[in-house]
């Protein structure tokens, strides 16, 4: 994919265009002193990251006003989902969670420069306080049974959670049900064949 091509599929204007592009600017800057991606997928970081990324601020719901990323490393899908929202979801306010502190720096930098409205949490996901968020998100955090022990205080009974996934998605989800059950919806990714997102509208433990 190109930018044309992003705009084209995502209907994101030329303004919100040009935020991303800088975002694509600043990621591959920084990588080269950071393993913020792998080196090799930035030949394809329109798709491989703006897209794949994008796509999760279609499937979260209108009226969103808080979303957490956990995990968020190279600011994926946060970064994207967060300039996006500038222009279509002005309300919604993002939180980055990363405990890397070069990554956390990144992250504050191009929140920065790209004039977002997104918080850094430069910490451990478990040392936040527990409250409920529109949207909880990730992206190769964990498998799904710790995802979902990480991702379960910041849900709400209104929460929906975001969790793009590869090909384990099946036998992770299994393992998953042993201790959660969720309400779970299997999106294909528009980016990859054999990836998909997982759309979940309920998420509690066992007893």
């Amino acid at each position: 994919m190109t930018p044309d091509d992003v705009r084209a599929a995502f209907g994101v204007s030329r303004e919100t265009t040009a935020r991303l592009e800088r975002f694509v600017q600043l990621l591959g800057r920084w990588n080269r002193s950071i393993n913020l991606v792998s080196p090799g997928s930035l030949a394809a970081v329109w798709t491989r990251h703006v897209a794949d990324s994008l796509q999760l601020l279609e499937l979260a719901p209108d009226g969103v006003e808080s979303w957490i990323d956990l995990g968020s490393g190279g600011g994926l899908p946060a970064l994207p989902v967060a300039a996006a929202a500038a222009e279509t979801r002005p309300r919604l306010r993002l939180t980055m969670v990363e405990s890397d502190t070069r990554k956390a720096a990144f992250l504050a930098a191009a929140v920065r420069e790209l004039g977002l409205e997104a918080t850094v949490e430069p910490c451990r996901i478990e040392a936040l306080a527990p409250r409920p968020y529109d949207v909880v998100s990730a992206r190769a955090l964990a498998p799904l049974p710790r995802l979902f022990e990480l991702a379960h205080p910041f849900t709400g009974p209104a929460t929906v959670l975001l969790f793009p996934k590869g090909e384990r998605l099946d036998s992770e989800l299994t393992a998953a049900e042993a201790a959660w059950h969720s309400r779970a919806e299997r999106i294909a990714s528009r980016t990859e064949p054999a990836a998909a997102v997982l759309r979940i509208r309920e998420l509690r433990a066992r007893r």
